[in-house]
């Protein structure tokens, strides 16, 4: 039942971000959208394969076990139901956030990351793109502050649909209004404010971690709110060591290549 729920939230709103881009695109893409999509998409069978048949769904099982077995700050502490699933919530996304950090500043979790940065163009089907170790990991990742908190199951599902819904956003080239934008990122991150994060200057890619909350970003220091320096619709978006389109199997080989793992150091 989770994910099926899961899937039907999924399903839905990749189709509104893809139909809301196309009609009121931000930047012109440089590669063909049919051969991106081919390839990111292609890149989620392999994930939704290697998940199924290893991890499967661990956040929300993790939850059930820790509520089976009274384990977690929530089963523990008899605090009312909403203040829980509030602040399970809250630190799920502080989590995720940690983690986004982390996979920028660790250089091992870099090569799995540096999948997703390597595209050319962001849209709706760059929110997927994603090594399959990478997430595996995140899996495990939440799924260990899941037990810890015992969250409620229910809240962890909620929390995924919201997670995937804003990474598909968040990516979608999308053009809002900007008096839209700059009220919404208040609250939460936005296509231009995320768009900074996928720029190739490494001072503008080491901003933006949030996925979708952007209260993280502000308070540790990472928001970054003015336009990438060659602006949003001219500013090159990908990583300097691989400026051309890659297949599927070079994405699947890329963390495990000889080709540049290490991040050249920011200027002072």
């Amino acid at each position: 039942m989770e994910a099926a729920i899961r899937l039907g939230i999924f399903l839905g709103l990749f189709v509104i971000a893809a139909l809301l881009e196309a009609a009121w695109p931000k930047r012109p893409l440089t590669v063909a959208k049919g051969r991106r999509w081919a390839v990111n998409l292609g890149l989620v069978v392999v994930d939704v394969a290697v998940q199924r048949l290893t991890v499967g769904a661990l956040a929300v099982a993790a939850a059930a076990w820790a509520q089976e077995q009274g384990v977690g700050l929530f089963n523990v502490l008899d605090a009312p139901g909403w203040v829980g699933a509030v602040a399970a919530f809250l630190v799920l996304d502080f989590a995720v956030y940690l983690q986004h950090v982390l996979s920028h500043r660790l250089p091992l979790l870099w090569r799995l990351h540096r999948v997703h940065h390597a595209d050319l163009d962001i849209d709706v089907s760059s929110g997927l793109r994603f090594h399959p170790v990478e997430i595996l990991l995140s899996l495990a990742w939440k799924a260990a502050v899941v037990v810890a908190l015992g969250a409620d199951p229910w809240v962890v599902v909620a929390f995924e649909a919201v997670l995937n819904g804003s990474s598909l956003f968040t990516h979608a080239n999308l053009r809002l209004p900007e008096r839209l934008d700059a009220a919404l990122r208040r609250l939460v991150c936005t296509p231009d404010m995320h768009r900074v994060h996928h720029s190739v200057e490494r001072a503008e890619t080491d901003t933006n971690y949030g996925f979708f909350l952007s209260v993280w970003d502000r308070l540790c220091g990472t928001y970054h709110a003015a336009p990438p320096a060659a602006g949003h619709e001219a500013a090159p978006l990908g990583l300097p060591g691989w400026r051309d389109q890659l297949g599927l199997a070079h994405l699947l080989a890329m963390p495990f290549r000889g080709e540049p793992a290490r991040r050249p150091a920011l200027e002072a």
